[in-house]
């Protein structure tokens, strides 16, 4: 394990130092075809029905309640949480295949914050789920499972009735809004 720790350290190391090798990275797209923006909030909802948006809930972990792990609103009008993305390189556009943190300023039960972090791997149904807890900034080894990209490699793990974000061969398709499109979202979904 120490081994697979290191290397992974060094390879976000590298990536943070030298990001594609200079490479200009594709900038991911919202709902409305904009780029999205750091300091912004967005929601983050799945392209199939009748599943809702990101949002948080009870953790895997029977003996507490916090952190929350990030789960999927079972309702497809629920939008979920608002969620920020920070870039490691505080660029102010969001692009693919960068190291960023995902955190939400939602009031929470929790006294930990809304910043995704990956959790420990849980061999009883073979996956690593997404929960909160994590770190923002402060790229290195210590604060690596804080560190997300937005790529094909996460998907949704159903268990008990709850959807769990969890790392996945099998990516969810999901889109970006803007959080204080809620209420156009909404109309236009009665008008229909």
């Amino acid at each position: 394990m120490k081994i697979t720790l290191l290397l992974l350290c060094f390879q976000l190391s590298v990536s943070s130092t030298y990001p594609f090798l200079g490479a200009a990275q594709e900038a991911v797209l919202d709902f409305e075809g904009e780029e999205l923006q750091t300091g912004v909030t967005y929601n983050i909802l799945s392209t199939l029905r009748p599943r809702g948006g990101f949002t948080v809930g009870s953790n895997r972990n029977n003996e507490s309640s916090c952190p929350l792990d990030v789960v999927q609103a079972p309702l497809w009008l629920d939008s979920g949480l608002a969620w920020t993305f920070s870039p490691y390189n505080n660029d102010t556009v969001v692009r693919v295949s960068t190291d960023l943190n995902i955190k939400s300023s939602a009031p929470t039960i929790c006294v930990q914050p809304l910043v995704w972090k990956l959790s420990d791997y849980d061999a009883s149904v073979g996956r690593f789920f997404v929960t909160t807890d994590g770190v923002e900034g402060n790229p290195g080894c210590r604060t690596l499972t804080n560190w997300f990209r937005i790529e094909k490699d996460v998907g949704i793990f159903g268990e008990d009735g709850i959807l769990r974000l969890a790392l996945s061969d099998f990516p969810e398709r999901v889109l970006f809004r803007k959080a204080a499109d809620d209420s156009k979202i909404i109309k236009n979904a009665a008008d229909q």
